[in-house]
């Protein structure tokens, strides 16, 4: 269990609710998908549906309106994105085993990337850049960060970083790690908002080869810090790539800097949530909090 309110589901459940509530695919293979992703429970549905189920412990009326507000930008998303990305299919009903409302979509096929698989490949990298250059062309028809979490203004998650430092302290340099985020909140904002998806973290692109084949998770489509999408090149890509991706995109100094910052907070919160529960995410944590120490720039 990876949260104190997480829901339990399996595939006995999920197949009961397909059944009674998709029987298009009640008969269909269900199998669970070994991701590390921390907020939804992914099942394959035969061979091109994925349904995917909130893990935390909400209100239905509120969980509905948030799933009907991700399949919107989901679509978004699809329209302007230069690789393969879901499409919503439905939404489900809560259950006598499932309390929520949950979502079906379209499968996509691929590799689960991984934050060092592909970090020295200057294909990747510009495949990364290809989709943030796609999103940022993205008309936000007047709209501005009016969410909570990463996007927004740096300085509005120290109350956050102040937690993650508390917990971290007995398996990192929080001192260091202090510093680099007191120097870091102090940047500047770097340009208007544009279009992001708003965490592209490895779980979330999906590669064949060497390259980018599929984006996941792109509920969160929406206007953001230009720079709010970079996180990418510090969770997937080592020195050499980060420069190749930096010096398509033209990001400036500050913007770049950003990028870091962004990936630094989120980072900060994986290593110590997650130390027990999902290894791979705290992982995760480490290995960007590392690229972004080691950076020189930076």
């Amino acid at each position: 269990m990876m949260h104190d309110d997480q829901v339990h589901i399996d595939a006995d459940i999920v197949r009961e609710m397909i059944s009674d509530q998709f029987p298009e695919h009640g008969e269909e293979r269900i199998e669970r998908v070994g991701a590390i992703g921390t907020v939804n429970a992914i099942f394959r549905i035969g061979s091109s549906v994925a349904a995917r189920f909130p893990l935390r412990s909400a209100d239905p009326a509120a969980c509905i309106d948030m799933l009907h507000r991700e399949a919107a930008a989901t679509r978004e998303f699809a329209e302007h994105s230069p690789f393969a990305a879901p499409r919503p299919i439905g939404i489900g009903r809560p259950g006598p085993r499932y309390p929520m409302p949950w979502a079906v979509q379209s499968w996509i096929e691929g590799d689960v990337a991984t934050p060092d698989g592909l970090a020295d490949s200057t294909s990747f990298a510009l495949d990364i850049a290809k989709l943030i250059s796609s999103l940022r062309a993205a008309d936000t028809e007047g709209r501005r960060f009016d969410r909570q979490g990463r996007g927004g203004h740096l300085p509005d998650h120290d109350g956050w970083m102040a937690v993650c430092f508390k917990n971290s302290e007995n398996i990192l340099d929080v001192p260091r790690l202090r510093r680099k985020w007191a120097q870091l909140r102090e940047l500047p904002p770097s340009g208007y908002d544009v279009m992001n998806h708003g965490d592209l973290i490895p779980a979330n692109l999906l590669v064949r080869g060497e390259r980018l084949v599929g984006v996941l998770d792109c509920g969160s489509f929406g206007p953001a810090d230009p720079a709010l999408d970079l996180v990418a090149a510090w969770h997937l890509l080592d020195r050499d790539r980060r420069e190749t991706m930096r010096m398509h995109l033209q990001s400036s100094k500050v913007e770049w800097k950003r990028g870091a910052a962004w990936a630094f907070q989120q980072a900060m919160g994986l290593v110590w949530y997650y130390q027990n529960t999902n290894p791979a995410m705290s992982a995760l944590g480490r290995t960007t909090l590392a690229r972004i120490l080691d950076d020189p720039e930076i």
